[in-house]
């Protein structure tokens, strides 16, 4: 199936809002044991350093990326390049190893996914903000 440029834009609103909302419920279901200022602090950095450093410019390169596309319609699957879906598998594969072996203990999960979820969401918001705009 092949849809236009800012369908694609839509595709990865989607897919990073589904992302992010399944990321923060899982650290959101365990936080209430955790509920103290330095938890919620350290959900802020995680948060903080994830959409600054990474989610944010990512979502502005990857609309560059299909804005630049040369033809107007494309299959589905393009709304993301061959590295964003490794880097997506592969925290996927992280996140799922760290719980299914219970390799950090909850409080970790609490703080870390609650502040890694909020930022993925958030890019799944400036990806529909830019749809939008498109």
């Amino acid at each position: 199936m092949k849809v236009s440029k800012k369908s694609l834009v839509l595709f990865a609103a989607i897919v990073w809002s589904i992302a992010g909302l399944n990321v923060l419920k899982i650290g959101v279901s365990v936080y209430s044991k955790y509920l103290v200022a330095v938890n919620f602090a350290l959900s802020t950095i995680v948060f903080l350093i994830f959409w600054n450093m990474i989610f944010k410019k990512m979502v502005d390169k990857n609309i560059i990326r299909i804005k630049s596309l040369p033809h107007e319609k494309y299959n589905f699957w393009k709304f993301f390049d061959l590295k964003s879906f490794l880097i997506m598998a592969f925290m996927m594969s992280m996140g799922i190893s760290l719980r299914l072996y219970n390799l950090v203990p909850d409080v970790f999960i609490a703080v870390f996914y609650s502040g890694l979820g909020t930022a993925l969401a958030l890019a799944g918001v400036k990806y529909f903000y830019k749809f939008l705009k498109y």
